[in-house]
């Protein structure tokens, strides 16, 4: 290792193949956090439902995406699911997993969030004539947004990050190409290296523009 020596301009040839799996990266991630937001929020309304059945859906759904490994997850929706003639792409094998896990935790984020909001809010709007519909989207949710808006941009990062499992089903995102790259080239270190500061600063960025959104729409007034 005291004679290594690095080889930068292997991995600035292949950097547009990098960038192509930093982008599916991204690309994997921002959809399952989007579709997971979504169903986060009929599971947090499940949560605190009075009904007893969507209660139970919802509450299988955020213990078992709480409490399993992502991996696990992932290889079951990849080898489980084949084992009886479903077969997904190992794009759609950790898109499938992140959106669960993703909608489990924000449910509880999401709940938490709910549950902030006197219900004098709830009891005045419907005073003014509003239906529970606009109740929730005039009033309800852009304040339960407000408030949990840090907890889901760190689940955001958290899946841009997790989406590095992808490479053990043979996903090609960053991790994947970078593992490719460095087989045929065998400039293991050079690959690791950029591919780590591709996700600092991916990472970064997304923290940076989720300050800038922040002071923009919420003028500060994030809880």
């Amino acid at each position: 290792m005291d004679n290594y020596e690095f080889h930068w301009n292997v991995v600035f040839d292949a950097f547009p193949q990098l960038l192509s799996g930093a982008f599916t990266t991204i690309h994997v991630s921002v959809l399952s956090m989007l579709l997971g937001i979504v169903i986060a929020v009929l599971l947090a309304l499940g949560k605190m439902s009075d009904s007893k059945v969507f209660y139970n859906m919802a509450n299988i759904w955020i213990e078992t995406a709480r409490n399993l490994p992502a991996l696990f997850l992932i290889y079951m929706a990849y080898f489980g699911l084949g084992a009886y003639g479903i077969h997904l792409s190992p794009y759609f094998s950790v898109f499938s997993a992140l959106v669960f896990i993703n909608a489990g935790y924000l449910a509880e984020t999401f709940r938490g969030g709910f549950q902030s909001i006197p219900t004098t809010q709830y009891s005045a709007a419907k005073s003014l004539g509003m239906n529970s519909l606009k109740v929730y989207r005039h009033v309800i949710l852009p304040q339960m947004f407000r408030r949990i808006y840090h907890p889901m941009t760190n689940q955001f990062v958290w899946s841009i990050l997790m989406s590095s499992l992808g490479i053990l089903v043979g996903m090609n995102e960053l991790s994947g190409e970078t593992q490719r790259l460095q087989s045929t080239s065998f400039r293991t270190l050079e690959f690791f290296i950029v591919a780590a500061a591709m996700y600092f600063v991916i990472t970064k960025l997304v923290l940076l523009a989720s300050g800038l959104i922040a002071k923009k729409v919420f003028k500060g007034e994030l809880s």
